[in-house]
């Protein structure tokens, strides 16, 4: 069986737009094998794909060539016969050509030509298609004519999939149990709140909207509860969150941010009730565990990073100044998100609920 490695990406919601890629080569007969870093190993623990996760404990933007040259010996030895690199940096490329691996295959990149046997054109972002099939494309790439399976990706679903094992959601179910144990809460419904997203505040819905939406979950109905969660650097909003939900209320709220894993999170979300979050990559784990879902677009483009799920609704304003693509609102009101109001959020939570009861597709997302 022909055996393929992985160089994954650094970002979760990347990698969570990568596993259609590697289904695709896993239904071409491939053994699929992943090197990732720490942070997004979890990702591709869940997938069914994946045959075993190897740690590439690297450091962001750091060379560290005796570290890559270290782990080059190690893959060398499991005698792979291609590798599939998804970043597009030049020392993403040093493992697998270091290690000797035939083929190398990826984008074109940082002048890494030379470290590639197959390459596609890097498209400009403004050219370039949805991520997911950014990454589906390296698919029919391998040149060796033992491989000559071709997959027409106008005709392939690329919506990835995240599995949990049913011990791991007993362990989520009994971990939120233990939070509202006091409360006398039995078979509550968690509503997931992520308030958090990489490369700025311009990604971010204001704490006091995801707080008004909290509120209105909470009042809904007294089987509601609403989790919060994060990174260690959503502890700050998480907890303005938090305070911002009246007292009769905030003891069916919980904030997590900063206090579970990825892992975790993953279980958590898959047996949510719904999923709150602007474009992050726990939107992505949220389309990829097929809840309910609402994804809140401001100053970057939902063509590019939807959350792939039927039962997502994305929403975005479509302002005449957005997407932006800025870490900071350059006009200074944010309005692209601000006047996404908590109604509306909660709404379209609704909606995506009882679609997803119905087990139908959402209608048209908000725009």
């Amino acid at each position: 069986m022909s055996r393929t490695l992985i160089v994954a990406p650094n970002w979760i919601g990347d990698a969570v737009m990568s596993l259609p890629l590697l289904d695709i080569l896993q239904e071409k007969g491939w053994t699929i094998d992943v090197l990732a870093t720490p942070w997004v190993r979890p990702v591709y623990e869940s997938s069914l794909a994946v045959s075993d996760v190897l740690d590439a404990n690297l450091m962001h933007g750091q060379m560290q060539l005796n570290t890559r040259w270290s782990l080059a010996k190690i893959i060398k030895l499991r005698n792979y016969d291609r590798c599939v690199i998804l970043p597009n940096s030049f020392k993403s490329a040093l493992i697998p050509w270091f290690a000797n691996i035939p083929e190398r295959i990826a984008y074109i990149g940082e002048l890494r030509s030379p470290l590639l046997t197959a390459t596609l054109p890097n498209p400009t972002k403004k050219n370039r298609p949805a991520m997911v099939k950014h990454y589906a494309q390296l698919a029919n790439l391998s040149p060796a004519p033992r491989e000559p399976i071709k997959v027409d990706l106008e005709k392939v679903q690329l919506l990835p999939k995240l599995y949990v094992q049913p011990e791991r959601q007993l362990q989520a179910r009994q971990f939120l149990e233990n939070l509202w144990l006091k409360q006398n809460i039995t078979a509550p419904k968690v509503h997931i709140l992520a308030p958090g997203a990489e490369f700025g505040n311009a990604k971010q819905w204001p704490s006091a909207h995801f707080a008004r939406l909290a509120t209105l979950l909470l009042k809904s109905d007294p089987a509601h509860v609403t989790v919060i969660i994060g990174s260690n650097k959503d502890r700050e909003i998480g907890a303005e969150i938090q305070a911002f939900i009246p007292d009769h209320l905030r003891m069916r709220s919980y904030q997590l941010c900063g206090t579970i894993t990825l892992e975790s999170a993953i279980a958590i979300i898959s047996i949510a009730t719904s999923l709150a979050s602007n474009d992050s990559g726990i939107m992505h784990i949220g389309a990829a565990l097929g809840v309910s879902q609402i994804a809140l677009f401001g100053s970057s483009d939902p063509k590019h990073t939807p959350p792939l799920s039927p039962f997502a609704k994305i929403l975005y304003l479509g302002l005449d100044c957005s997407p932006c693509h800025q870490r900071k609102c350059p006009l200074g009101h944010l309005n692209c998100l601000r006047q996404i109001t908590p109604d509306i959020a909660f709404e379209a939570i609704l909606d995506a609920i009882s679609q997803r009861n119905l087990n139908a597709p959402p209608s048209t997302p908000v725009s």
